[in-house]
């Protein structure tokens, strides 16, 4: 009812209903319009045999209203129509013997009409057909050709099983015509080239060829070529230590170099390789055995004292400061009960001198009412008011003490809620003060602890060194008359144990000398040593090789080149442990490598 009797907040019934019913009828005319307009341009493209204009049309119409079973036979019509007219086309590209376009025109039927049988049968030999133009193309050895023919049918029907066979024959067709070229490269002595083809004719595919056998006679062949020589000539024995020299022979030298690199240890090499010439000598092989006295210490239980309680002392200092905290809450409070009581004196003050102002103006405004009357009586002009008739006599002489009392009043009332607010804190701080005072008194004034003491033993440290001096002088094998400055180096491997006897009533156990064998030392000694030079070794053959890759990489401007090819691969087979990716890919990518690592002999 109340919202019936605001006209100002909503229209109208009569109004709204309307502006409702206007706003359906354009949706639904609008709707109908474009809906009854796709539908004539469908029919329309329909007598005209505009197949593609009509699917539009009646696609149009189904947005507008998709439950529009009519439209929908009619596009079924339609597209049943348009396919028949592409099958026709379809057959006569056949019959031409324009297969690739035949396969297109196909598809298309299929695609507006899937229930064709005409046209799958169709499809099916034009695939067929295509298949047979491929295995004519390999035969004739136009193998790219034959590949994209076969992969054009399989895009359309991938379980094609002639076309697979076709794949194959031509994976297989690939693989025998890159081995075959491999074997020409090698034969004229590009090896690197050959490796290359060979790893592309085992990638086209495995197993097809001996491709992969010959590619790794090739990789070794270009390991040996490419290979960093050291020259290890037996090791001078100066120090009588056989023990220790046959750590630096050249099998051991071979162990601690890295294997997938192609650097190898030698005793004669060819001229004209590139290395070192390797010569050691053992100086001297020192073992040094020494004993240091000390002393350590073993921390015991002595025995249990009592000491201070330092919970209660924690305890103690809370309570203390709460207390103090108590009695400034407390002076506060005092403080601001004093400026209440003060306030409510004062307040009684102005009040009574109020009460008195009230009673002597009442007694004044009696007085003035009867003068007023007595001369309103006696007076002689009627109409006239008397003097003795003012009303300011009555009123207006008590507003100063009234207003200095309520302004009093309101001051006592702040202080009123100051003071039960102190009170109300004071009360908190002394349940607080009595929670630290129980909490003190149930803590205990004294606690056990443990007490401890350190017994002082005697120990003894053994120390064994064995040092070992290795002088070793490297030759470049190009520059043999170079006068080579030798590296004299000490190799030292130390081992110690602490020992005493036990003292069981301490807790301290007897630890016997537990030295390894001298033997051992001088075993790990030799073994530091044939790694020191095994790492010197390797410092020259990074030189080398890093020459060889700056020269790969000048030639990456044109990575498919012979030329520049044979150096990439002999550079690769230099940088096995981390092949630059700079020369790899691109090499890869020039040649056709699923698999670039496949070079290295790697993830094959």
């Amino acid at each position: 009812m109340r919202r019936v009797s605001s006209p100002a907040r909503i229209p109208p019934a009569p109004s709204r209903w309307l502006s409702a019913l206007a706003l359906l009828s354009l949706v639904l005319l609008s709707g109908c319009s474009a809906f009854s307009r796709a539908v004539r341009e469908g029919d329309g493209a329909v007598k005209e045999r505009h197949w593609a204009e009509a699917e539009a049309a009646y696609l149009r119409a189904l947005a507008a209203d998709p439950e529009a079973s009519e439209i929908t036979v009619k596009l079924r019509a339609v597209r049943k129509e348009w396919g028949a007219e592409v099958y026709q086309e379809a057959g006569a590209a056949h019959s031409s013997g324009d297969l690739p376009s035949a396969t297109k025109l196909l598809v298309r039927v299929l695609e507006l009409d899937p229930d064709h049988e005409g046209a799958r049968a169709l499809l099916a030999q034009t695939l067929e057909a295509r298949v047979g133009v491929a295995l004519g193309l390999l035969k004739e050895e136009k193998l790219q050709d034959a590949r994209a023919e076969l992969d054009a049918v399989l895009a359309v029907s991938p379980d094609h099983v002639n076309a697979r066979k076709g794949v194959d024959a031509v994976q297989v067709a690939w693989a025998k015509r890159f081995f075959a070229s491999a074997d020409t490269l090698e034969k004229a002595g590009k090896l690197g080239n050959a490796l290359v083809a060979y790893v592309r004719a085992d990638q086209e595919r495995v197993g097809a060829t001996a491709a992969r056998e010959r590619a790794e006679a090739v990789r070794q062949r270009l390991r040996d070529e490419v290979a960093f020589l050291v020259v290890a000539t037996p090791v001078e024995d100066n120090a009588q230590a056989p023990d220790v020299a046959q750590r630096l022979s050249a099998g051991r030298l071979a162990a601690a170099l890295p294997t997938k690199l192609p650097l190898k240890v030698v005793t004669e090499a060819p001229p004209g390789r590139v290395g070192v010439k390797l010569d050691l000598a053992l100086e001297r092989v020192l073992p040094l055995k020494a004993v240091e006295d000390s002393q350590k210490s073993q921390r015991y239980l002595a025995g249990n004292r009592s000491v201070p309680n330092p919970k209660r002392g924690d305890f103690e200092k809370k309570l203390l400061e709460t207390e103090r905290t108590l009695e400034s809450v407390e002076r506060k409070q005092a403080a601001v009960l004093r400026e209440y009581l003060r306030a409510q004196v004062e307040l009684g003050t102005l009040r009574d001198a109020a009460e008195r102002c009230r009673e002597r103006e009442k007694r004044e405004c009696r007085e003035a009412i009867q003068e007023c009357g007595e001369e309103a009586r006696d007076a002689k002009s009627p109409g006239k008011m008397p003097s003795e008739c003012d009303p300011e006599r009555c009123s207006g002489q008590c507003t100063q003490d009234e207003g200095l009392m309520v302004q009093k009043a309101k001051a006592a009332r702040v202080l009123e809620l100051a003071v039960q607010a102190a009170l109300d804190k004071a009360e908190l701080q002394r349940a607080e003060v009595q929670r630290n005072r129980d909490a003190v008194f149930r803590e205990p004034i004294t606690v056990e602890e443990p007490m401890y003491s350190d017994f002082v033993y005697d120990v003894q440290l053994h120390r064994l060194t064995v040092t070992a001096t290795v002088t070793a002088v490297m030759r470049d094998l190009l520059a043999p008359q170079q006068v080579a400055a030798p590296n004299t180096q000490d190799y030292a491997v130390l081992h110690e144990d602490l020992a005493h006897k036990g003292y069981d009533r301490y807790g301290v156990l007897a630890d016997p000398v537990q030295l390894r064998n001298e033997l051992e030392l001088r075993v790990d000694a030799g073994d530091k040593a044939v790694a020191d030079v095994a790492k010197h070794v390797k410092e020259r053959f990074d030189l080398y090789r890093g020459k060889r890759v700056e020269d790969a990489r000048r030639g990456m401007v044109r990575p498919g080149a012979e030329d520049v090819v044979e150096t990439a691969v002999r550079a690769l087979l230099l940088t096995a442990d981390a092949p630059p990716q700079d020369i790899l890919q691109p090499v890869a990518r020039a040649r056709g490598l699923t698999k670039p690592e496949a070079l290295l002999g790697l993830g094959k």
